[in-house]
């Protein structure tokens, strides 16, 4: 079994013959989701999600895949693949674009239709190839099958690559419900087809890879959701993601079975479920669906709201809701209902939210009470049932952190996968594809790209860092008055101090730090301001860290008097 090693340097030419393959996100992670496959000078993408930020990434709203290694090349790119229509996997596709317009789009109706209405907000038109189920097209060399799989969200495609170098079976994102609601489920045939034909390399999920035995189905959800909708004394809310469109539709069903009128609330909501009922993936009885104002004059037992913010995200309905921020106030007797799971790094604004609603007198029933969600992704025994009947050459676990790509490369292993045909790569890790065996090459840039506001790239590690110091430690900017003839403060220094806690007269023996610094500097005729601020910064910093055990931002300003 290979994994990536440190000393990874640049990949060697591809073989003519030969089929690379380069996850950009999505490997070491969950979010961001994107792979590129070479063959013959012409490049295929699969996916192209975000990442949402976690709490040491203050200020940024999500984080790209790095278009670097693909940048010079993107004429290359014969075809932009899309399994489903979840942010991981399209998110970043506006941004992609933005770079080329023209790359072809391909995916499935739904997903396809939730990104348009996405690239609409950008401005971008997009070319766009509607696939489905069962339909096999030729990209410049990459021929494409593609496959129903049953995920968390409609319409979701499986992808199998055939090039000159071997076949490839991508699952996307997929698990094998049994029952799943709109009775569509995994393909299994054809990937026991496949694998009766021959694959060579089995990209697989890895969310659910430590999970044992089978994925729950979704209709085993019913009970839990039906016994809110009984019981509920007030208002219910409901919080989901704003693509999972199966959930929401038990939702609705239940609430037209115990008289509730329901309104969408949130952008994102109200524009995915749009987008699902006009093209029939989601089934609304008539007049159930109302304007938010008008569900306010409903009496509080008759009324639904269905909203996003599951995952604790500050500005979303949810989470403005607890904190008196949104015009509904969740009060005594209201119940709220968070039919999700939390995506890794989101537990505490989660648990948080949980508190505050809470606060306010509400009932919060949630997947740690209550039978309200299940994973959209194959547990550790469907994953052994899809290796016993592709039975591929080679493995490359995706879509996880490490241990999730650990777990899912141990399971190919026992069922007879040899140990050096199971490839556990990262972003960026190249591996090719050459003469039938997967390998380690090399690997390229992938770093994370920060999207902060309107700017795309302009954070960096050095900017959270700074941001980081700020929230955690303060800042302290120190006003010196220097005189260009001796070197010597010609006033006593100011410090203007922001969330740093200190007693008065706390930065006098500052003052004798900033002398001898001065000093210093003059006898090594070091008199241009911008390089004593530099030495200040650090010798102010090591005396800040030596006097209170706290590292401020420090921030100096040299005045030539």
């Amino acid at each position: 079994m290979s994994h990536p090693h440190p000393e990874l340097q640049k990949p060697p030419r591809l073989p003519r013959n030969g089929l690379r393959v380069v996850g950009l996100g999505g490997l070491g992670e969950i979010g961001r989701n994107m792979t590129v496959f070479e063959h013959r000078g012409k490049l295929l993408v699969v996916d192209c999600g975000v990442l949402f930020p976690e709490e040491h990434q203050p200020g940024i709203d999500v984080i790209l895949p790095d278009f670097s290694w693909i940048r010079d090349r993107l004429d290359s790119v014969v075809g932009l693949v899309l399994t489903h229509g979840h942010e991981d996997h399209i998110g970043g596709v506006p941004y992609l674009l933005r770079e080329r317009a023209d790359i072809p789009v391909i995916g499935s109706r739904l997903t396809l239709a939730l990104i348009r209405e996405k690239l609409k907000e950008h401005r971008i038109t997009p070319v766009l190839h509607e696939v489905a189920e069962g339909d096999r097209k030729e990209y410049d060399g990459f021929d494409l099958e593609f496959l129903a799989v049953n995920h968390s969200i409609p319409d979701g495609l499986a992808v199998a690559i055939r090039t000159a170098a071997g076949t490839v079976l991508h699952t996307g994102d997929f698990k094998m419900d049994q029952f799943p609601l709109d009775r569509r489920i995994t393909d299994l045939r054809g990937f026991a087809r496949l694998g009766e034909e021959g694959v060579d390399l089995f990209l697989t999920d890895s969310t659910n890879a430590e999970v044992p035995g089978f994925t729950m189905s979704e209709r085993d959800l019913a009970p839990a959701i039906e016994q809110v909708f009984r019981t509920a004394p007030r208002r219910i809310i409901v919080s989901s993601f704003a693509s999972h469109v199966h959930r929401i539709q038990q939702v609705l069903d239940t609430a037209h079975a115990h008289g509730r009128k329901v309104a969408f609330v949130g952008r994102s909501m109200v524009r995915n479920m749009g987008v699902a009922q006009d093209l029939g993936y989601l089934k609304v009885p008539q007049g159930l669906i109302v304007p938010l104002d008008q569900l306010e004059r409903l009496p509080a037992n008759k009324a639904t709201l269905v909203c996003t913010g599951s995952q604790g995200e500050p500005m979303a309905a949810l989470a403005r809701m607890a904190n008196r921020d949104h015009k509904i106030r969740v009060g005594e007797g209201d119940t709220i209902l968070m039919a999700s799971s939390a995506v890794p790094g989101n537990e505490n604004a989660i648990s948080g939210l949980i508190n505050n609603l809470s606060r306010w007198g509400a009932q919060v029933v949630h997947k740690g009470n209550a039978k309200v969600h299940v994973s959209g992704h194959a547990s550790a025994g469907e994953l052994v049932y899809c290796y016993n009947i592709v039975k591929p050459r080679n493995v490359m676990p995706v879509h996880g952190e490490w241990r999730h790509l650990k777990a899912n490369a141990d399971l190919a292993i026992a069922t007879g996968v040899p140990a050096d045909h199971v490839v556990i790569a990262e972003d960026g890790v190249v591996v090719d594809l050459v003469e039938g065996q997967a390998s380690i090459v090399g690997k390229v840039r992938s770093g994370n790209v920060y999207v902060d506001a309107q700017t795309v790239g302009g954070a960096t590690e050095a900017t959270l860092k700074d941001r980081r110091t700020l929230a955690e430690e303060g800042v302290v900017t120190v006003l010196a008055i220097v005189d260009a003839d001796t070197g010597k403060l010609a006033d006593p220094p100011d410090f203007l101090v922001r969330g740093f806690v200190h007693e008065p007269n706390a930065f006098d023996p500052a003052v004798q730090v900033i002398e001898k610094t001065l000093a210093r500097a003059a006898s090594e005729g070091i008199g241009d301001p911008q390089q004593l601020e530099q030495l200040l910064s650090r010798e102010i910093g090591r005396w800040a860290h030596r006097a209170f055990r706290r590292s401020p931002l420090i921030i100096p300003l040299v005045i030539d008097a």
